[in-house]
């Protein structure tokens, strides 16, 4: 991968971005059913556009345990089944049917869904729903899909929807970490996780060095990452382009370890771009970023730009989240914590169970603790969101512009067995100051660019508020 950096550079005009409503944020699944798990938030066009060069998921099954080793070592943890379903066969046990893959979708629903759509959520609606759709043969697997379509049609829910086996495999594939692979959290028997690829280029750079669908990564440059999360992980093995990274891995789920040289490739673009500005007549030396999206290279691109302009002499800096729809909600989350100090909170999450609320706070002093202007605009949208309003509640920054988009659900995508996948709302974002992001967006404080000295009385009044 290309050394992580932001060179200096005019705006370019940024690629038509796609629309708010496409902003997927998905978190890690610890259920059973979900075989796979994709960790922080991805734009749907991301997901679903075309990788930079021919890619296809390739992996080889490991060799089947002996007898001794089948009840520890199931490999049930692997891509989902597929195969044309033979109609008129009689089902066997534990034999994948097309009314299993609906209920296996319903289920999901069932116990994960937050309730957020135009039509309010009903258990006892949703199981009669059940009733009805399983009340006779489902004859194809086309049907089955379609079937699911409609259940989740029926949320209300635009954020709600079927993945079909293509798609899943194209989100499968999104690489994170530069050497071509994708790696899942999957919980284990014993309610551990363990970081599993469970996305891979064919003939990339991993899939050359020996790595195999299914394996478990367990060092990184001799590094122990178990109990790391694929976000971490991800981000040990990115580095500059050429360079070879050591990686351990554990064929399958009992298959031999294997340490493994892998020569990084570049697979992701920065998002960030950067320049010095001279305001106030050459009185304030400002660093301004434009930060297009939340990507694998968003946090270090990030550090890189802020370290550089600080060293050009910049003594305030302009955050640009501007037309920037979100992305990875972890990446986001990371960098709001640069500009927090220790202990405070990021935002907080909210599941279908309103007491149930997680606090993410940051765990490090700043990085950076200058003034800021957040600029903001109706296409500013969840993982910007996320940013913007720590910053603004944590007495960081002021927002300048307009209201942004508020789209503050998070989705987890959930594969079925048959390779198809659902998104799913599961919890919503509430900012540090208790607001639902969701629906309202977030209120500039000053629709044009202030003067610094009003920054700074703007920023030195919230201060004094949030100590009252």
């Amino acid at each position: 991968m290309q050394l992580l950096r932001a060179t200096p550079t005019t705006r370019s005009p940024p690629l038509p971005p796609p629309s708010p409503g496409q902003s997927t944020a998905v978190s890690s699944i610890t259920r059973k059913l979900a075989k796979v798990a994709i960790s922080s938030s991805l734009s749907l066009n991301l997901l679903l556009s075309p990788l930079p060069s021919p890619a296809q998921p390739h992996g080889l099954p490991p060799p089947p345990p002996t007898p001794a080793q089948e009840e520890y070592c199931s490999e049930d943890e692997g891509a989902g089944v597929g195969g044309a379903f033979v109609e008129d066969a009689p089902s066997l046990p534990g034999e994948l049917t097309n009314e299993k893959i609906v209920e296996e979708a319903w289920s999901i629903v069932n116990e994960s869904y937050l309730g957020t759509g135009r039509r309010p959520w009903s258990s006892d609606a949703w199981q009669r729903k059940k009733e009805d759709i399983l009340s006779g043969k489902i004859q194809t697997r086309e049907k089955a899909h379609d079937i699911i379509r409609r259940m989740l049609a029926g949320l209300g829910d635009p954020y709600t929807r079927f993945l079909s086996p293509d798609e899943f495999s194209k989100m499968a594939r999104y690489d994170m970490s530069g050497i071509g692979i994708n790696l899942r959290e999957i919980p284990d028997n014993e309610g551990k996780v363990k970081l599993k690829v469970m996305g891979l280029l064919l003939d990339g750079p991993a899939h050359s060095a020996g790595v195999r669908q299914g394996d478990e990564i367990l060092a990184v440059n001799g590094n122990d990452v178990r109990g790391k999360s694929a976000f971490e992980v991800s981000s040990l093995l990115q580095g500059p382009t050429g360079t070879l990274v050591s990686i351990e891995v554990r064929h399958g789920n009992c298959g031999p370890i294997q340490s493994l040289e892998v020569q990084r490739m570049l697979i992701a673009r920065t998002p960030v771009f950067y320049r010095m500005e001279e305001l106030g007549n050459g009185s304030t030396s400002v660093g301004y970023i434009r930060l297009k999206e939340f990507n694998a290279l968003a946090k270090k691109d990030f550090v890189t730009a802020m370290k550089r302009l600080r060293d050009m002499g910049a003594s305030s800096f302009i955050l640009d989240l501007r037309d920037n729809l979100g992305g990875l909600v972890q990446a986001g989350i990371e960098i709001a914590k640069l500009f927090l100090n220790q202990g405070d909170t990021v935002i907080y999450t909210v599941g279908r169970d309103s007491q149930y609320q997680t606090t993410i706070t940051t765990d490090a002093a700043p990085l950076v603790t200058d003034p800021v202007i957040v600029l903001v605009n109706s296409k500013t949208a969840s993982a910007s969101e996320i940013v913007a309003s720590a910053l603004h509640d944590n007495c960081k920054a002021v927002l300048v512009g307009e209201k942004t988009f508020g789209k503050g659900l998070i989705q987890s995508v959930f594969e079925l067995d048959d390779g198809s996948g659902l998104v799913v709302t599961v919890g919503k974002y509430v900012t540090t100051n208790h607001k639902d992001i969701n629906g309202n967006g977030i209120e500039p404080d000053f629709r044009n660019l202030p003067a610094w000295n009003e920054v700074g009385k703007h920023i030195a009044k919230c201060k004094l508020q949030r100590e009252g």
